[in-house]
């Protein structure tokens, strides 16, 4: 039954096809033009709108729309729209054509009506968004794309099997909220996770989005995890694992991005502290939690991405990004400057911006649950995340000892897509009630109240305070950062090694056995089957001996001529079954 002519997704699928026959002007319009005019037509849809397909005895569902589907929507459109004005100067067409299909699958995956759509986009997804990591086209990219790739294929086929096994229990298809803890929720709970990058399954994000293109780390850091995030929200709400899991996240991504040197890894691993916060409300599963995750994401898309374009920036302009190659850039970059404090001040939580004003909502979920310990670590975590991203990034990147880089601000509309974020995350962190009306419920909240105010002034001068006090311990060196990709790297090093060594004893075994042996052994069976036959009972006749020598064959058809044959095609056939079993 269709009552809506298109879902969101094809219409971005729709861009990707006429990329591929346009050039020039049309080009850079085509790229502008697919996001917005999908963010208006979202404005349009309603509940009643759906898209199904009869497949066997179910229905597949493209297009589910509610008000949760639609805050997700809403921003995904903004952050295209923003990417691809950051984008906007590249020449060809591959990183376009990768991006449309990657925001494409991920608004697939946001209005999937059952899981089966889900994880076609899904899928998509994945496949998409590594083109934007090899397409800086570096050892280190095709290395890093080859293992998120592998990482990702492992993660969409746990998945696969949680909703086989789910609809196998349930026979239902629709994408909802799972209450009961089976196997088969075990392993979609997983399969999001990993997208997620909860620990342990997050290594991927660090080592994947600091190699690749300048503008495809702004894609990358917006759709992958934030839809993760969305279908937690959506089917795991209220499951109190969440809730340790995502406070653990944002104590972990602090850690790693101050031992951090690279300013794009720095960035990445906020990206797990900060989807910490997310994951902790979703867990919290109360209606100001499920605003507060849901609201945060927004939020964070836009900030994130505006940090990752001033680190764009940097890289284009200089070619470099490590800490210790940087520094002085505020004297020559200075709208890039700007608009990354802007960012850094937003996912700091600074009042009049957008983090003071959405991150509040889950620390103030914590409260009302009386999750005494959790708003402890939620605090601590958010002081971090000024140490880390609201001035140990800008500070080394832009003011650090002056390494004699001279490069200017980068391209014009590089620098206008840096605005737009820019004036987004102001506007939000002034004036958040437009976003409080999308939310999924009501929104009760106030931020600006003078204790919140107060509170925030305080954590924030004092973080700020102990950056100064210890600057000498916070400068980085050139190290490298371990992580627990390194059990996968050097895992899959063993595993290779071991699986290597095993497979060539169990083909040198055969070699002697099918291609040596036996067939010696039935060579001169076939030529003296009485001799052997005889000599096996204790005769004095050596079957091998004599078929060495050269003797000839024996005539007397005392076996009948039918067993040799047989003899073969069963030895024939135990060597085509030991083949394609081991090989």
């Amino acid at each position: 039954m269709i009552n809506s002519f298109l879902t969101p997704a094809f219409i971005f699928f729709i861009g990707a096809i006429l990329l591929l026959v346009v050039r020039g002007k049309a080009k850079q319009f085509l790229i502008l033009f697919i996001p917005a005019v999908t963010f208006f037509y979202l404005i349009k849809l309603t509940p009643e709108a759906s898209i199904t397909v009869p497949f066997m005895q179910y229905e597949l569902n493209f297009l589910h729309v509610d008000k949760l589907s639609k805050v997700f929507g809403y921003i995904f459109c903004i952050a295209a729209f923003g990417s691809f004005l950051f984008a906007l100067h590249l020449k060809g067409k591959l990183e376009h054509l990768s991006s449309l299909v990657y925001v494409g699958s991920a608004l697939g995956v946001v209005f999937a009506g059952d899981f089966l759509t889900l994880y076609i986009f899904w899928e998509f997804m994945a496949v998409a968004s590594v083109m934007l990591i090899w397409a800086r086209r570096k050892e280190e990219s095709l290395n890093a794309g080859y293992r998120y790739v592998l990482v990702h294929i492992v993660g969409g086929l746990i998945l696969l099997a949680g909703i086989l096994l789910y609809i196998n229990d349930t026979g239902n298809l629709t994408v909802g909220r799972i209450q009961t803890q089976t196997l088969a929720s075990w392993l979609i709970l997983i399969g999001f996770m990993l997208n997620a990058a909860v620990p342990p399954l997050q290594a991927w994000l660090a080592d994947a989005y600091p190699e690749s293109t300048a503008t495809g780390g702004v894609f990358l850091s917006a759709f992958t995890t934030k839809t993760a995030v969305y279908t937690l929200l959506r089917v795991f709400p209220g499951w109190e694992i969440l809730i340790w899991l995502g406070a653990l996240m944002t104590l972990y991504g602090i850690i790693y991005a101050i031992m951090e040197n690279d300013c794009r890894r720095i960035l990445a691993y906020s990206i797990i502290n900060q989807v910490g916060f997310m994951v902790c409300g979703i867990g919290i599963g109360t209606a100001m939690s499920i605003n507060g995750a849901a609201a945060h994401a927004f939020a964070h898309i836009i900030y994130k991405g505006l940090l990752w374009m001033s680190a764009g920036s940097v890289l284009y302009m200089t070619g470099k990004t490590k800490c210790t190659d940087l520094g002085g850039l505020y004297k020559t970059m200075p709208l890039t400057l700007i608009c990354c404090s802007i960012a850094a001040a937003s996912i700091s939580a600074f009042p009049l911006t957008s983090g003071f004003t959405t991150k509040a909502m889950i620390l103030q979920a914590a409260v009302d649950k009386h999750l005494i310990i959790i708003y402890l670590m939620l605090e601590a975590a958010s002081a971090g995340v000024f140490l880390h991203a609201g001035i140990k990034f800008p500070y080394f990147v832009f003011f650090a000892k002056d390494k004699g880089l001279r490069a200017a601000d980068p391209k014009m509309n590089m620098q206008w897509a840096m605005v737009f974020f820019a004036f987004l995350c102001i506007g939000i962190g002034i004036y958040p009630e437009p976003l409080y009306k999308i939310l999924p419920y009501p929104v009760e909240y106030h931020a600006y109240t003078g204790m919140h105010v107060v509170r925030m002034l305080q954590l924030l001068f004092f973080s700020g305070l102990a950056f100064f006090v210890f600057l000498k311990l916070l400068k980085r060196t050139e190290t490298i950062t371990l992580d627990s990709d390194w059990f996968y790297r050097k895992g899959s090093q063993l595993a290779v090694y071991v699986f290597t060594g095993i497979s060539a004893g169990i083909a040198s075994v055969l070699d002697y056995l099918f291609i040596r042996l036996l067939p010696s052994k039935l060579s001169a069976f076939s030529k003296k089957p009485i001799t052997i036959l005889m000599g096996s009972y204790g005769g004095e006749c050596s079957a091998i001996d004599d078929s060495e020598s050269g003797s000839s064959p024996e005539t007397t058809n005392f076996v009948p001529s039918g067993v040799p044959v047989l003899i073969a095609v069963v030895f024939l056939s135990v060597l085509a079954v030991t083949y394609v079993v081991l090989f």
